[in-house]
């Protein structure tokens, strides 16, 4: 009896399910439709749904269709053509084979051997990538190359998806990999060790804002009893404030650029408000930014209260967050520090300023910034 190619991908579904290597991936393995078409060379994904060429899925062993497959829940786990659509403009085929190398070495780590796990002839394996994101590959990679990636990455696709429909994609991904994760402890599984970092449950961010920008701001001015901590006084509770001759400028940049709604902007800078109360910097120069900065706004500590209302956010263009590190240097704010809030979806300079840098990421687990703190908006 013949079995069709739809039902040799659902029984190699049900096998990786099933398996304590790779039941971590049982929710991926849900998500999104499975297609079968000759329109494709080999495989694809628009980061939702996949593609397989019959022809090409005919012609692999099973441990190669279970690579197969895992590849393709590989870029829907990392968002991959969410997150790196900069880079695809940039330079499509090199964000194709990085993206690959990733996915690539973490299949091989499953199965070494390749006794049930096997990357098809031409998956791209290069093991002096590991513990690298796509982008710090595409960095390394030279432009031109003969080598090709394993399947199609439909980014055009993707990149036609409403932001609300990449966002809802976004959370069912989160949620079929704590599922994953959860069935994989329950039935004594492994979850793969590249998912760790997005599955790691998150720290409070808006205490970890506090401490940060507290601890940057210590000591840096004195306590005096004349000038009383205006964050409590609406509870009736007189405290010290500081000294603001002493603390420097803060600079708040905002990303305008990506996926960050007016409602990540408000909470994000309600908490400065405090902090600003708290630690009070001379002033606070709030800058939006796309791939230039757009807007420009100052407060002053008696203004700091209207920072969430009478803010005007601009911008909306490509992104470069060297224009926020140029800006600052030209009109020579000096600030202790700068917190950019942000979706990490673009390229970092190799080298950071000299003042502290805190990266607050909006919707966005994997990225991490080579320089600088980071802490996650949730």
């Amino acid at each position: 009896m013949t079995i069709s190619i739809a039902d040799r991908i659902t029984k190699q579904h049900i096998w990786l399910m099933g398996d304590k290597r790779t039941m971590s991936y049982a929710g991926l393995l849900m998500i999104g439709d499975v297609i079968i078409s000759e329109e494709v060379k080999t495989a694809a994904t628009d980061g939702k749904n996949v593609i397989y060429n019959p022809t090409f899925v005919e012609s692999l062993t099973d441990p190669e269709l279970r690579g197969l497959i895992l590849h393709e829940a590989g870029h829907r786990a990392f968002q991959h053509l969410f997150l790196w659509q900069h880079l695809w403009k940039k330079d499509a085929d090199k964000i194709n084979r990085a993206t690959d190398y990733v996915i690539n070495i973490g299949i091989h780590d499953l199965d070494p051997y390749g006794s049930d796990i096997q990357l098809p002839d031409g998956g791209l394996l290069d093991f002096k990538y590991r513990d690298l994101d796509s982008g710090q590959v595409f960095d390394l990679l030279d432009g031109a190359s003969n080598e090709s990636p394993l399947d199609s990455h439909q980014w055009s696709e993707a990149k036609e998806m409403s932001e609300e429909e990449a966002q809802a994609i976004a959370k069912d991904i989160d949620s079929a990999m704590r599922a994953g994760a959860f069935m994989a402890g329950k039935q004594g599984g492994n979850v793969d060790r590249s998912f760790e970092a997005m599955l790691t449950p998150q720290v409070d961010w808006k205490e970890q804002l506090r401490d940060f920008v507290s601890s940057v701001c210590a000591g840096k001015g004195d306590s005096t009893w004349a000038k009383p901590n205006r964050r409590w006084l609406g509870q009736d509770i007189y405290l010290p404030g500081q000294i603001a001759e002493t603390i420097p400028n803060i600079v708040v940049a905002i990303d305008t650029s990506g996926s960050i709604s007016r409602d990540d902007i408000t909470k994000a800078l309600s908490e400065l408000v405090g902090i600003c109360d708290n630690v009070t910097p001379e002033r606070v120069d709030l800058i939006y930014w796309d791939s230039k900065v757009a807007q420009h706004e100052v407060y002053f500590e008696e203004t700091y209260d209207r920072m969430v209302t009478s803010t005007t956010p601009k911008g909306g263009g490509s992104t470069a967050v060297e224009s926020v590190f140029n800006y600052i240097e030209e009109f020579k704010l000096n600030p202790i520090v700068c917190v950019i809030i942000t979706d990490l979806r673009f390229g970092f300079p190799t080298s950071g300023p000299e003042y502290p840098v805190l990266w607050v990421a909006v919707d966005n687990r994997q990225t991490q910034p080579p320089w600088g703190t980071t802490i996650r908006l949730t």
